[in-house]
């Protein structure tokens, strides 16, 4: 009841507002306070402002929030962790099913290998006589690891 009279205060105010800016021939600002003025009356008539009352007042109500906050937080929590890991969703079913899901570069160099780029790299190791060859035996481990 005291919402509904504030309400019903506050837009006979602006309406007065209103009827003073349009006496001083400010036409378009007195149509916008006007406007303005009439929005407390509309909540009070279609219920709103009441509902509100009900909801401020009701611990139902205010747990019903804290549960929506929690699932929004959980929600938030979990979508950041997957962004954080970098994986999508098609991307874990593709882990879940065994697959190697995205793999371009390993199926790209597929064919380069084929066509003879290691044989001419042994080569021209080969007449080095410092010994570096054994260097490119702990690249050539890390190399097989990793499938390439």
């Amino acid at each position: 009841m005291i919402a509904e009279t504030v309400c019903s205060a506050a837009s006979a105010a602006g309406l007065g507002i209103a009827v003073v800016t349009a006496y001083r021939k400010r036409y378009l600002a007195a149509v916008r306070i006007a406007a303005y003025s009439l929005v407390p009356v509309g909540l009070v008539m279609t219920g709103v402002v009441g509902w509100l009352a009900d909801t401020a007042f009701s611990p139902t109500a205010w747990a019903g929030f804290g549960v929506l906050g929690v699932a929004w937080l959980l929600f938030a929590s979990t979508r950041a962790l997957e962004r954080r890991r970098g994986s999508t969703r098609a991307e874990r079913k593709a882990a879940a099913r065994g697959e190697r899901g995205g793999a371009v570069a390993p199926t790209a160099s597929a064919p380069s290998l084929a066509t003879g780029t290691r044989p001419a790299a042994k080569p021209a190791a080969a007449p080095r006589s410092t010994g570096s060859g054994d260097d490119f035996s702990d690249i050539e481990a890390i190399l097989k690891k990793h499938g390439i």
